[in-house]
Formats: C-alpha cells, structure tokens, sequence
C-alpha cells in the first residue's frame, strides 16, 4: 500500500470494517488507513475469527484476502452472506484478474481489490460501500448453522418465482423468513401484503380476500379491493392457511390456477401479477389425509417447501435473539442490557416450547425485572414454572419451590407489577395504533390473545374499553 493519508478523527457510530488478513503487517497498514480515514476497524487473521468477530458484533462490511490459512476468502464469502445477505463483502487479492474478479461477483463479493492498492482506492471503495448497519427488524437473526443453512436457501428461492410453503411450530419466525424471501426478491420495491387467515371470520374472509364490488352484500356501502389486488405485483402471505375453511380453500386454488381473481358482485376479472407465499404450523399432509385440506391446494402451495425448526434444535440462535430482543426495548440514546455469563446459560438451558415468541415476552418481563445494566439469571422469569414463575394471564402468582413467605410476598408483589406493566402496554397501544387490530400486530401477538388479555384484565378489576367503545385515534 501506498503512504498513509492524513489522519481523520474517528466518528461517533462509525460504521465498522472487518479486515480479514493473514499477512500481519498488511493487516495494520490496512487497519491504520481506515482507521485514520474515520472508520472502526476489527481485524481478523483468519476466516474462523472473522466469523466469530461477526457473531459478537455487527460489522458494515468484511474486507477479506482470498489466500486465507484454512478456510479461504470464497468459502468465508460464503459464510458471510448466508449469515448476512445484505452484508457487503470485498475480496483482495495478489492474484488479480477479470476471471477472478467475475467468479467472485457471482459468488455474491460486492467488489474485487487487485493488490497492490494504493490507501486512496481502499477508502473510495470502503466509502462506497460501508454504512453503518440498522437494526433491521424483518432479517432473521441467523447465529446457529441450522439457521444460516435455511436464510442461505430462503436468499435463493426469493429470485425465483416459485411458491413457497413456510411450517414450523407457533412462534418459530415463519413470518419473519416470509418476509426477508420478498425483500431479498425482485418484488421488494413492491407491496409485501399479509393476511392471517386464522385471524379473520369465516364469512369476512371471502371478502378480505378477493374484494368486492359496492352492494355485493348487506354494509358493502362501496367497492374494496381484496388482498391479492393490494399485492399486485408483489408478495401475498397466506398466514396460517391450513385454517382457511374448505369452501374458501377451492376459490383459492382457482385464483392460484387462473392468476386471476373476481370480486365478491363483479364479473371482470382482474388479471394478477403476485408471488404467493404460505405458512402453517400444521403438518398440512396430515391435514390431507384427515379432509381439512384439499389435496390439490396443498400440492400448489407446497412447491417449495421451507421447515423451520423448533428454538430448541438452534440454541446458536438463542443468545443473538435475545441481544436483539433487548436492543429492541432499549429505551432511544440508552444502550441495551447486557445478559451475564449465568443469565446466558440459563437461557441455553431452557427448552423453548413458545420458540422465539416466548423468548421475546421472557426479554420484556426481563427488561421490568433487571435493577442494573446486567441482566442475571434471576431476573428471568419463566413461564410454566421454571424459576420463579410469574403467571400474567391470570391464576395465582407463581412462587419459589421451598420459598419462604417473604419470597411469596415479594413474587406476588413482582407479579402485580409485571401485570399493571403489561396493562399500560395494551393501553399504549391500542391508544396510538387505533384499532385493537392493529394494536395487536404492533405488541406481536394475535388479536384472539389481544382478547384474552383484556378479558382476564377486566376479571381483576381494571378499568378498560369495551370492544365497542370509541378508541382515541
């Protein structure tokens, strides 16, 4: 490299490089330039501690040789955008070519740096394509090889065109997955319209659906478009189909099979331009054979088939999810709760039976709990009994095994307190969203949960809106 360029101070937030670099004196004369041109620098000498680097912090982008000791630059390539698709990703090399740079672009390199380079070069290229990262709430947290092997196959099937059929267990991510397959598409400038189907009545569905003309029914005081025309040209999720009723199901296959769709009191149809997407925590082919499902949707759905397994069988995932959880509720300009080394091994210990939705609720009743910046093991409460279980859906408050009744009396306190937390919470948000609907989706729960909450709220005395009462806009 060429002589070091004037110093530049680092900037707070900087977006930091990962510079992965067998040559050590290579490795700081890089490390000082970008560090110089107001960048945080992380070096790695090998692939393997890149990839560790990468697990522990999020980094705007990976600077790599390819003539790496074990793991090459290719193969940690690779690694880099399964486990981060939208992570930009340069490969160096002595051996510069066209050949060399054309196989690293279609191996997914953001670019190709021919050594030697002048520092000049290395900053254009890091300042072209370094941004600090976001919290992005829609990818999926990939810290387990499970994980990353499923966001690598979900990056491939978002180019292609085919439908795809997401199961997995409730509160396993499938929605998550559904919609990082329509931003890694080339529908994402396009609407992404989801549509539970377990969560809308039976005699509405039809409508919400496909639409409908004005007076094709008693209230129908003027014309709607149904989900698939608002998804034209994009991505519709069918959420939880397996809950569609059999009627319902025989008019979709036709929409599916024509790719073309009529309103409910129209004849015109209106022609469709959408990828359709599917997911149910249902084993669909059992749903087959019992005659909830019919056969022949479940073969058009399940072109390409996309299981997501339990958080028990990727405790990689565990950890970065729940960081990611507690960044999340971090309240702005404070940094989040760290997890301590007996808080995390709880946490690896736990079975997971709610998957990654009760991981979140334990992160919240956590983040109430937590009295310093560190979150232990004590200040996880787990459902069901582990620990100390505080039930916030009604029943007693849970308490200690052998615990004397001072430690009752604090559970029971503790308990109160979560409860009046999570009221405020609903509140909150039905306040602000408008609709209980949407309050719903906003705390990430389902509006029959929403429901129930509010129903065993009002069995302890709180004072809440009826389901008919006006909620401030």
């Amino acid at each position: 490299m060429n002589a070091m360029l004037k110093p530049t101070t680092p900037q707070l937030h900087a977006p930091r490089i990962l510079v992965v670099e067998d040559d050590a004196a290579l490795r700081e004369a890089i490390h000082d330039t970008l560090r110089f041109a107001g960048y945080t620098v992380e070096l790695a000498p090998d692939a393997e501690a890149a990839l560790q680097s990468l697990a522990r912090h999020p980094s705007a982008m990976v600077l790599s040789d390819v003539q790496l000791p074990g793991m090459d630059g290719h193969a940690l390539l690779h690694e880099v955008r399964a486990a981060h698709p939208e992570m930009p990703v340069v490969l160096m090399t002595a051996h510069g070519s066209i050949q060399h740079a054309v196989a690293a672009m279609r191996e997914g390199a953001s670019d190709y740096l021919p050594k030697p380079f002048a520092a000049e070069a290395l900053i254009a290229l890091v300042a072209r394509l370094a941004r600090a990262p976001a919290a992005d709430e829609d990818a999926p947290v990939a810290g387990d090889a499970r994980t990353r092997e499923l966001v690598d196959l979900a990056r491939r099937i978002a180019r292609t065109e085919v439908t795809v059929l997401i199961t997995g267990e409730s509160g396993t991510g499938k929605e998550v997955f559904a919609r990082w397959i329509h931003r890694c598409s080339p529908r994402r400038q396009a609407p992404f319209v989801a549509i539970n189907c377990a969560a809308i009545p039976e005699h509405m569905l039809e409508a919400v659906l496909f639409g409908h003309e004005r007076g094709a029914f008693t209230g129908a005081t003027q014309a709607h478009a149904g989900k698939f025309e608002q998804a034209q040209h994009g991505t519709l999720l069918l959420d939880e189909v397996s809950e569609m009723p059999l009627a319902l199901q025989a008019k979709l296959l036709r929409v599916l099979q024509e790719r073309e769709v009529e309103r409910i009191g129209s004849r015109a149809p209106v022609p469709l331009d959408v990828r359709v997407l599917a997911t149910s925590n249902r084993q669909l082919r059992e749903e087959v054979t019992a005659g909830r499902f019919r056969e022949d949707l479940y073969y058009r759905l399940n072109v390409m088939p996309l299981r997501l397994p339990a958080l028990r069988d990727r405790t990689g995932d565990v950890l970065p999810l729940a960081r990611r959880a507690l960044a999340r509720l971090a309240a702005p300009g404070t940094p989040p709760l760290e997890l301590s080394a007996d808080a995390e091994r709880r946490l690896l210990a736990h079975a997971w039976p709610g998957n990654v939705r009760e991981l979140d609720n334990l992160m919240q009743r956590a983040a109430v709990l937590a009295t310093g910046r560190c979150l232990l093991a004590s200040d996880l409460v787990f459902e069901g009994g582990e620990g100390m279980a505080l039930e916030l859906d009604g029943g007693p408050a849970g308490h200690l095994a052998h615990a004397s009744e001072a430690e009752a009396n604090e559970a029971n306190r503790l308990a109160a307190g979560l409860t009046l937390h999570e009221r405020d919470l609903i509140l909150q948000a039905i306040t602000a969203c408008g609709s209980r609907k949407r309050a719903a989706a906003h705390l990430g729960i389902s509006p029959r949960t929403l429901r129930h909450k509010l129903q065993r709220l009002r069995e302890r005395g709180h004072d809440l809106p009826r389901a008919r009462e006006t909620v401030p806009a």
